[in-house]
């Protein structure tokens, strides 16, 4: 009897309206614990994607009609915002431009500047902004040809579009013969979905 008395004791305690309240107290810790986890995870990514060089790139995508997304991408692509960045083959600065590029592309505008001027963030995002206007001027605003070119350059693109194998409208390509400039057009893509996602940006 003493053991029945002491069962019916325990169930008392555990009233509907308590076992409600502690089900809503989980489900509110566990909401708590997602939405931490979520900042958590939001803040990671922000410190592997930042936002840098806002003015630059704001004045290089105002002038030349660019997604600040797409730019930001192809900057971190480049050169992981490292302004002093020198590649392999000479490229320079933030978006990576090789000096004779930079040369030509200062012939279009009618400016001078020296090589070093590459290393100057304003200059470097200026000039590299317009090369990407350029390149989707170039192939019919395709956006992941221009990144193509920019990578492989104009004169391989061209190439490659002109060949059925790559191309079946000569506009865009459906395969890319070089394997790192493929790798390349992949990952700008996935890095200005994450930079638009991650900033809401256009």
């Amino acid at each position: 009897m003493e053991r029945l008395n002491n069962s019916r004791r325990i169930r008392r305690r555990f009233h509907p309206r308590t076992v409600a309240l502690i089900l809503l107290l989980c489900v509110l810790a566990g909401f708590l614990v997602g939405f931490t986890g979520r900042l958590a995870v939001r803040g990671v990514l922000k410190s592997l994607y930042p936002l840098q060089y806002e003015k630059e790139v704001e004045i290089g995508c105002r002038a030349q009609n660019l997604p600040r997304s797409f730019v930001y991408a192809v900057i971190m692509c480049e050169s992981g915002f490292d302004p002093q960045a020198v590649s392999n083959v000479g490229a320079r600065g933030l978006m990576q431009l090789m000096p004779e590029t930079f040369r030509w592309l200062c012939t279009k505008l009618g400016e001078e500047h020296a090589e070093d001027d590459l290393f100057d963030p304003a200059i470097n995002v200026r000039y590299g902004c317009y090369l990407l206007r350029i390149l989707l001027s170039e192939f019919s605003g395709e956006q992941s040809t221009a990144v193509a070119a920019y990578h492989a350059g104009i004169g391989n693109v061209g190439k490659w579009l002109r060949d059925e194998q790559y191309s079946a409208d000569g506009k865009t390509l459906r395969a890319i013969p070089f394997g790192t400039t493929e790798r390349y057009v992949k990952r700008v893509k996935k890095v200005q979905r994450i930079y638009a996602a991650l900033y809401d940006l256009d």
